[in-house]
C-alpha cells in the first residue's frame, strides 16, 4: 500500500448481500451499507460497491486512479471493447467520431420530427390496446426503440429487433450471476448486430444520411470499435428513455399533487430529472483502481474492481434531503444518472428531447384521466439497470 493510503480505513465486507435481493429492491441494502461505510466489498458481485455521492463523483472525474478499462469486463464480453471501457485519449477519439449526430443542433434539425411522428404512432398503439394496457410494452419501449433505430441508421432492422438486441446485450453487461443462457442470448444478438452493421455500412457509404451509422461509415474508426460502440449505444440509448418515460409516468400518477403542478407549469423537465435521480436507469457501472489509493477515507488496493453505484449515490442523504421520496420541488443538486466527467452520457440530449419535449406532455395531453390500474400494480426491478418493467394504466 502506498503512502497515499496508509492512513485510510480498511473496507468492510458485506457477505450478506445477494444478487436476487439487489435485483428486487437494492435501496434498503444501500441504506444498511451506508450506515457503516461508503464502500463495501460484496462477494456476491465480486467487486467493491461505492455508494456515496462524493466518492462516486470523485471516481468519475479521476481516470488516472480509476480506469474505465476494467479487466474481465462484462460489457467487453457482451458488446466488445467500446469507448465506455476506454480512457482518454482513446475514449475521446472515438467519442469525437460520433460528430454532432446526438447533439442539440441535429436534434432540432432532424430528430424532433422523428420523435413527434413516432410518438403519434405508439400513442395510437397504446390507445388501440385499450384501458388496462401496459404502457411500457405498448408505448415506452417501442417508441424509444423506433427513435433509436432511425437515429442510428438501421434501415435493415425493426424496432422489435432493437428491443431484443438492447435487452439481451445489457443483460450480458449485468450478468454478475454468470448465467450461461444470458451469455448465449447476448452472443446471438451481438452477431445479428454485426451483420446488420456490415450491410448498412456499404449502403450508407453509397447513400449517406444524417444517421450515426452514416457518420461512422466515413470515419477512420476500426470496425471492431465501431461495432462495439454501436452495441453500447443500442443498450443505453434504448433503456434510458424507455425507463425514464415509465418511471416518470409511474411517479407522477402516484403523486397527483405533483402531476398537477407539472401540468400547470409545464414542468416536464423537473419531473424527468427527479425521476432519473430517484430511479437511475443505469444504476451501476464499473471502474478499476490503477494503484493503491484512498477513496472516501478508505484504502482501495491496486486492481480493485469497483462498482460505481449511482443509484445509491443519487439517494445519498448527505446530498439530497428525504432522498427516497419523489419530489419535483427539491432544491436543485446535480444527480449522477447520466454519469460525469469524460464519460458523461452522449445520448443525454436525445433522451431529454424525446422524453421531456415530446413523450411526456403528449402522453398526458392525449390520454385524459390517465391513471394507474388499481388491479395490477407496477413492477420495478433491477440494480445494474433499474426501471419499471410493467406499468398497466387506464384512462378516460
Amino acid at each position: 500500500m502506498t503512502l497515499e493510503a496508509t492512513s485510510a480505513r480498511p473496507i468492510p465486507s458485506a457477505d450478506w448481500v445477494t444478487i436476487p435481493d439487489l435485483h428486487a429492491d437494492p435501496y434498503p441494502i444501500y441504506h444498511r451499507l451506508r450506515e457503516t461505510a461508503p464502500i463495501h466489498w460484496v462477494p456476491a458481485v465480486n467487486r467493491y460497491l461505492v455508494i456515496g455521492y462524493e466518492a462516486c463523483h470523485t471516481i468519475e472525474l479521476d481516470q488516472e486512479r480509476f480506469s474505465a478499462d476494467e479487466t474481465g469486463s462484462l460489457m467487453k464480453r457482451s458488446m466488445g471493447h467500446s469507448m465506455l471501457r476506454k480512457d482518454d485519449p482513446e475514449h475521446e477519439v472515438e467519442r469525437k467520431a460520433y460528430g454532432g449526430v446526438l447533439r442539440p443542433k441535429a436534434i432540432a434539425r432532424h430528430w424532433n420530427a422523428v420523435f413527434e411522428r413516432n410518438c403519434a404512432t405508439y400513442l395510437e398503439r397504446l390507445r388501440a390496446a385499450g384501458p388496462g394496457a401496459d404502457l411500457v410494452r405498448e408505448f415506452a419501449a417501442p417508441y424509444a426503440a423506433e427513435n433509436l433505430r432511425v437515429v442510428l441508421g438501421f434501415r435493415n432492422a425493426t424496432q422489435e429487433d432493437m428491443q431484443r438486441w438492447s435487452q439481451t446485450l445489457i443483460d450480458g453487461t449485468g450478468n454478475y450471476a454468470d448465467d450461461p443462457d444470458v451469455w448465449a442470448a447476448a452472443e446471438r444478438s451481438s452477431r445479428e448486430v454485426d451483420e446488420a452493421i456490415d450491410e448498412m455500412l456499404g449502403r450508407l457509404r453509397a447513400e449517406p444520411d444524417e444517421s450515426l451509422l452514416s457518420t461512422l461509415a466515413s470515419s477512420q474508426m476500426p470496425i471492431s470499435s465501431l461495432r462495439a460502440n454501436l452495441k453500447m449505444t443500442i443498450g443505453g440509448g434504448l433503456n434510458e428513455p424507455r425507463d425514464a418515460i415509465a418511471t416518470t409516468t409511474w411517479a407522477l400518477l402516484s403523486h397527483p399533487d405533483q402531476l398537477a403542478r407539472v401540468r400547470a407549469g409545464d414542468r416536464w423537465s423537473d419531473a424527468f430529472e427527479e425521476s432519473i435521480r430517484w430511479v437511475a436507469p443505469i444504476s451501476m457501472y464499473p471502474r478499476e483502481a490503477t494503484r493503491d489509493t484512498e477513496l472516501a477515507g478508505m484504502a482501495v488496493p491496486k486492481g480493485a474492481r469497483l462498482g460505481v453505484v449511482v443509484g445509491a449515490a443519487n439517494r445519498d442523504p448527505a446530498v439530497f434531503g428525504d432522498p427516497d421520496a419523489y419530489d419535483i420541488d427539491r432544491p436543485k443538486q446535480p444527480h449522477l444518472a447520466f454519469g460525469g466527467g469524460n464519460h458523461f452520457c452522449a445520448g443525454a440530449w436525445i433522451a431529454r428531447a424525446s422524453v421531456v419535449r415530446v413523450a411526456l406532455p403528449r402522453l398526458f395531453a392525449e390520454l385524459p384521466n390517465l391513471r394507474l390500474d388499481p388491479a395490477r400494480p407496477a413492477t420495478v426491478a433491477g440494480w445494474v439497470f433499474r426501471g419499471v418493467t410493467d406499468l398497466p394504466v387506464r384512462w378516460g
